[in-house]
């Protein structure tokens, strides 16, 4: 199997090409997934069920994400997000910059302290379209904006989101024969950090700066400054996040921390009983399509897994690598940026090119701290910029709520082109730096 002829290559280029074409995603990725099948010399049958059992890899995070969508409903049914959207509304007081960090910040919290992960976008987004149409922000620079909060915390942030990441790193390099400690690893993966802030502000500052015009479709409610007082519930839907958080820390499980968010919640009926069900739907309604995506896109990665696709990939490139170091991870970051656009999540893709990537670097002599950069570079780029990735997903579910927002024009490519090309430059700095 030749690199030109390999499946997992021509199956990801499908997939981009699809979804510049406007394809939808989700059937994108089945196509994709039957090409990669077919390529490999797989009948139907077996494609689907591969393709099908595999979709478990990633049911955590999609009972996850329908778990946190009710619990971000609940807190929308309270007023709880029309309260702090109308709060932002007033502080930033035609502040542009200030908005996008307020943005920035709440994305931030996501991932760390509140990890709800994207499930408040689509909740508290759409009520600051009309702020953002006012200011004329250009929402490419709101979608790199809230991919940067979404991504640069679980790379350099040993907490929440950024512990889980962080220890899947230190747990497959010591599979794969490399000692490191899980305390270590933000120290190596800090720079890649800084390449995103870097990127960010180029985003920002320069790319997107100029003003860019919408049109008002989403009617709001205005809120009297009485009513944007917290109440009881208020108050209990934070100690229900804080709760939420704690038990995330503590058993590793974000489906059991949502669980025990929305316990108390509706134990402490902070929403009525009968309006359990209600909640629950639009959760799904809110999360589900991400969640389903995130399935499909698990499917995809066991069928190019299950072929040796990825395998042979990397094994047509490995008589290539030239005996630098620095070439080398070029090479190998490239590979990683193949892999995570398709199977669209860095978290999955860590135990993927761990197995493929850490004999290759031992072998070239990488040492501990430049395997941890690029192994956490290689996962993470693609996930920005990916079409089935939560990175981009999560923003479009919140800027396109009045239709004004294309999810492969106006957040794929940006957040694609800002940051893997920042990951990229940074992962490799650092492999100079930790020579």
């Amino acid at each position: 199997m030749s690199l030109f002829t390999n499946p997992a290559l021509i199956s990801v280029l499908v997939l981009c090409f699809l979804c510049l074409k406007r394809i939808n995603v989700l059937l994108a990725i089945i196509i994709s997934t039957l090409i990669a099948g077919l390529l490999s010399g797989m009948d139907i049958k077996s494609i689907m069920d591969t393709f099908i059992s595999g979709m478990g890899g990633n049911s955590e995070t999609a009972l996850s994400y329908i778990l946190l969508g009710a619990f971000a409903a609940t807190m929308a049914h309270t007023g709880f997000t029309d309260i702090i959207s109308a709060k932002i509304t007033e502080t930033v007081s035609g502040k542009k910059n200030m908005l996008l960090s307020i943005i920035c910040i709440i994305a931030m919290a996501s991932q760390n302290i509140i990890p709800i992960h994207i499930a408040f976008i689509p909740i508290l987004i759409p009520p600051l379209l009309n702020v953002m149409n006012k200011l004329k922000i250009d929402r490419r620079a709101v979608a790199c904006t809230l991919a940067f909060g979404l991504k640069m915390p679980y790379i350099t942030i040993p907490v929440g989101f950024g512990l889980i990441f962080q220890n899947l790193i230190a747990d497959n390099m010591v599979q794969n024969g490399v000692n490191i400690s899980r305390g270590d690893i933000w120290k190596f993966t800090a720079i890649l950090g800084l390449g995103m802030f870097v990127a960010l502000l180029t985003a920002v500052f320069i790319t997107y700066r100029k003003p860019r015009e919408y049109e008002n479709k989403i009617l709001l409610n205005e809120l009297s400054a009485q009513d944007t007082n917290l109440k009881k519930e208020h108050w209990l839907i934070i100690m229900a996040a804080l709760a939420t958080f704690v038990v995330q820390l503590v058993t590793k499980s974000l489906p059991l921390g949502a669980l025990v968010g929305l316990g108390i919640m509706f134990s402490l009926k902070v929403i009525p009983k009968n309006k359990m069900d209600n909640m629950m739907n639009e959760g799904i309604y809110l999360m589900g399509y991400v969640a389903f995506v995130m399935l499909v896109a698990a499917g995809f990665a066991d069928v190019l897994t299950k072929t040796g696709a990825i395998e042979g990939l990397v094994n047509s490139v490995l008589p290539l690598l030239p005996h630098n170091i620095l070439l080398t991870s070029l090479i190998l970051l490239i590979l990683g940026l193949f892999v995570t656009v398709g199977i669209g999540t860095s978290f999955g893709t860590i135990p993927i090119i761990a197995v493929l990537f850490i004999p290759v670097c031992l072998k070239t002599g990488f040492n501990p701290a430049q395997i941890a950069v690029l192994l956490a570079a290689a996962a993470a780029l693609g996930d920005a910029g990916s079409p089935a990735s939560d990175t981009t997903l999560g923003p479009t579910s919140g800027l396109n709520a009045d239709g004004q927002h294309n999810h492969i024009f106006d957040t794929c490519i940006p957040t694609f082109l800002h940051y893997n090309t920042a990951l990229i430059i940074f992962a490799l700095i650092g492999i100079v730096v930790f020579q």
